[in-house]
């Protein structure tokens, strides 16, 4: 009697596959529609062809190549719920831009039929009165063409108004997250390698930097160094009484406005990577390879080397995660200081409850994160080896 083969069951997790795929067949197909069409931008024809190359080269790379395309498929399908929560999210916020707009404008006018006529024209010509179905078509094609829209309150493209704000915010929290994190893992290891007076000074220091919130530390700075010893200015970007902007006086300005902000996030990322390094390096110490290594009479430095290496690649990931919310980072910083950054233009947007503005802020932020988030999967798909492994294991 012949033997039968044992039936082989599929797995739950194959079974959606096929549906998985056809959704990323579609949202393929249009993306790439869209962006080959004359309407699109310069700029998404760009992206879409990194895109593309990308995907065709991951095939080059067995293991690491199918690693890869799941990322980008995810992170592109994420892109689009994000692009749709823009939209969606602003219009849920109390209150009607129109009559922020009008409100100087209303104050004369006794008619009330006027000034309903005149509600209703303005909200016409913003758009305002359609679906928002179907105002969300007509945003997302806007945005494949590259326009944001106008700023209701300010009256400006909205992109224009990024582009100014967008430095200033950049300019406080890269130095700011490189020097930090730089600074906080040297002092952690240090805590954690030497232990004794070291780790008895930076931890509780850290400790308190770390958990004290950000707002309220930058108010401390703000008061103890700018108010009580006048060591630095205390509000905006510059002098306002500076006209020449080309001039010396002016970018001495600009250093001594940056300075305090400057310092104070720094100061909060260093106690914040000091206790994740720390952490970290003390799990690496007590593990079992150092232990081993020991035994086998490996010298502590090259110990040392293997297991600092090890403990910061968490710290890499948080680092390019702070790269990438660096824009909306830097928002309660810009408050407390009145810096004229892209997170003090966001509230103020969301206060005059201004949609294309608001829109285009999360949309920046947004992208932003998504993009750290993706060079991070592949920082570590290279460089881990236990991520390369799995690879293996998966292909």
């Amino acid at each position: 009697m012949a033997e039968h083969a044992p039936m082989r069951l599929e797995p739950e997790a194959r079974r959606g596959k096929p549906l998985l795929y056809i959704m990323a067949a579609l949202a393929a197909g249009a993306v790439i529609l869209t962006a080959l069409s004359p309407y699109a931008s310069l700029g998404w024809r760009i992206a879409l062809a990194a895109l593309v190359m990308t995907v065709l080269l991951s095939y080059t790379l067995p293991a690491f190549g199918k690693y890869l395309r799941k990322r980008i498929f995810w992170y592109t399908a994420t892109f689009f719920v994000a692009l749709a929560l823009n939209f969606f999210l602003p219009r849920l916020i109390p209150g009607n831009p129109v009559d922020i707009i009008l409100q100087d404008l209303m104050m004369g006018i006794t008619d009330v039929s006027r000034a309903t006529a005149l509600k209703n024209q303005y909200i016409a010509q913003l758009g305002l009165d359609k679906s928002l179905v179907e105002q969300f078509f007509i945003y997302t094609g806007n945005l494949f063409k590259g326009e944001l829209g106008m700023s209701l309150y300010l009256a400006q493209p909205v992109a224009k108004v990024l582009a100014s704000k967008i430095p200033w915010s950049v300019a406080i929290m890269m130095p700011a997250i490189l020097v930090g994190w730089l600074v906080g893992n040297m002092l952690g290891a240090q805590a954690a390698y030497k232990k004794g007076v070291y780790d008895k000074v930076i931890f509780p220091l850290s400790l308190f930097l770390s958990s004290i919130p950000s707002f309220i530390f930058s108010m401390l700075m703000l008061l103890w160094l700018g108010v009580s010893w006048n060591w630095f200015p205390v509000l905006g970007g510059f002098d306002a009484q500076i006209i020449n902007k080309q001039s010396l006086v002016y970018y001495r300005s600009l250093v001594a406005h940056w300075a305090l902000p400057f310092i104070s996030q720094t100061l909060i990322i260093i106690g914040g990577q000091a206790i994740g390094m720390r952490s970290m390096a003390l799990y690496e110490l007590n593990a079992d390879y150092v232990l081993f290594a020991k035994l086998q009479g490996i010298r502590d430095r090259k110990i040392t080397r293997y297991v600092f290496r090890n403990a910061v690649l968490p710290q890499v990931s948080g680092l390019a995660l702070s790269l990438g919310g660096m824009v909306a980072g830097s928002t309660l910083i810009e408050i407390v200081f009145s810096y004229p950054g892209l997170g003090q233009q966001l509230m103020m947007a969301i206060r005059n409850v201004d949609y294309p503005l608001i829109s285009g802020c999360t949309l920046v932020i947004s992208i932003t994160m998504l993009v750290a988030n993706l060079l991070i999967d592949i920082v570590y798909g290279l460089i881990d080896p236990r991520v390369r492994s799995a690879q293996t294991e998966e292909s």
